[in-house]
């Protein structure tokens, strides 16, 4: 079942990078008691994740702040090292929060998962953007194809952030 507005986000798992290296953290722990706006991209480094989902985001850190929100994250089906060097090499790093979901079991809690073996890809998250408060999914902006990144741009979430406060 994929998610949609109004549900709470499952328990789940995210690896983030701590100070000593890789670090567990929880679904809880990220989104408890927190306005958070999250987005998923199918790869770091991959053409329209590293050209224009991240950008957009990193250009928008302070727009999204001034909406109130606690935090940027963004997830991907890659391991913790890739998404903190990538992080490093678009500017991302100390603005958006880096969570891996390595083996994809969030992206298939939340019904977003998308399997690209055809293009050698494997199992990856569908590129999307929400808002979630207090593990509540308050908006969300799932694309068609992996691609495109119009509806889950940053610029398309700071339009109905206010809308949906």
């Amino acid at each position: 079942m994929t998610i949609k507005v109004g549900d709470h986000l499952p328990d789940g798992k995210f690896t983030v990078m701590g100070p000593d290296g890789p670090m567990p953290t929880t679904v809880g722990d990220v989104f408890s008691g927190k306005k958070i706006a999250m987005f998923a991209v199918p790869g770091a480094y991959t053409p329209t994740c590293s050209k224009t989902h991240m950008p957009g985001f990193v250009d928008r850190v302070d727009e999204l702040k001034a909406k109130g929100i606690d935090a940027i994250v963004c997830t991907a089906v890659n391991d913790i090292f890739v998404l903190s060097n990538w992080a490093k090499d678009t500017g991302a790093t100390g603005k958006i929060e880096m969570l891996a979901d390595g083996s994809g079991d969030f992206a298939k809690a939340i019904g977003l998962e998308i399997d690209l073996s055809n293009f050698g890809l494997g199992l990856r998250s569908k590129r999307y953007a929400m808002l979630v408060e207090d593990g509540v999914v308050k908006v969300l902006n799932v694309e068609d194809s992996p691609p495109i990144a119009d509806k889950s741009s940053a610029a398309t979430l700071c339009s109905m952030i206010d809308r949906s406060l």
